[in-house]
């Protein structure tokens, strides 16, 4: 295996890398921009789809509501660029890609580009399991557990907010995978440490999932369980690699 730099890959000017470096960024930023223009005027709707697991489950006669005179502009208007953020992810990954990518030696990018790749499907995962599996989960608790004589009108600005941080919660959760495998790539760890290190790695998980998500067993448990269960498959995935780099080498 040669660890020379890919030949195709000439040393650059500091000045030349600075340009390269705005370029990049310029047309990252305009993909966002442009997916947002596209996406603006289905702003409504976009927030209606995102609202609706909470929706689905408000008692008769319950509501979402808009207690700021300008949340029923700019809430949807920063869900949109969220989404357009969220869909333009690959492109600006591709971006950053291509501005770090000549300085790595060609079995770097060998195992880089199926990480990258990896990590933002995975961040896709935690979003969708976010959505499907546990907002109708915790909604359903939270409504459940409400007062009798209390009528439930979520301010549709504190659910934006709220559901966001989830996504971003239980995305970052399920790059854990990768986490695991860039630790043991790197020589920072090996499997069986992390494997040594289980009782703690569980524990760090269900508190994790405490500070990013609501104060009730269910949320929290939903985010600490596939962590530790993502966290086993990276360090299995580490291994195999890691196996069959030593075979190979």
């Amino acid at each position: 295996m040669s660890d020379e730099p890919d030949s195709t890959d000439q040393p650059m000017p500091l000045v030349a890398h600075l340009t390269e470096l705005r370029d990049k960024l310029l047309r990252a930023l305009l993909a966002v921009l442009i997916l947002f223009i596209c996406l603006f005027p289905f702003a409504n709707d976009i927030y209606a789809i995102v609202s609706e697991p909470l929706r689905a489950i408000l008692p008769e006669g319950a509501s979402m509501i808009a207690t700021e005179v300008a949340s029923p502009f700019f809430t949807p208007f920063k869900l949109t660029m969220f989404v357009a953020l969220f869909l333009a992810m690959p492109y600006v990954l591709y971006q950053a890609w291509g501005f770090i990518a000549p300085g790595m030696y060609k079995h770097e990018k060998r195992l880089a580009v199926p990480l990258l790749v990896s990590s933002v499907l995975l961040f896709y995962a935690g979003a969708a399991f976010a959505y499907f599996v546990v907002f109708p989960l915790i909604f359903a608790f939270f409504t459940s557990v409400a007062p009798a004589d209390i009528t439930i009108m979520t301010d549709i600005n504190s659910y934006l907010n709220f559901v966001l941080k989830l996504f971003f919660a239980f995305g970052l959760a399920f790059e854990i995978p990768i986490a695991a495998i860039l630790l043991i790539w790197a020589g920072i760890t090996t499997p069986e440490a992390l494997a040594a290190k289980r009782p703690y790695i569980i524990v760090g998980c269900f508190v994790f999932g405490m500070l990013l998500t609501p104060p009730d067993i269910i949320s929290q448990s939903l985010l600490a369980i596939p962590m530790w269960l993502l966290f086993e498959i990276g360090v299995f995935f580490a291994k195999v690699m890691r196996d069959r780099s030593a075979r190979s080498g």
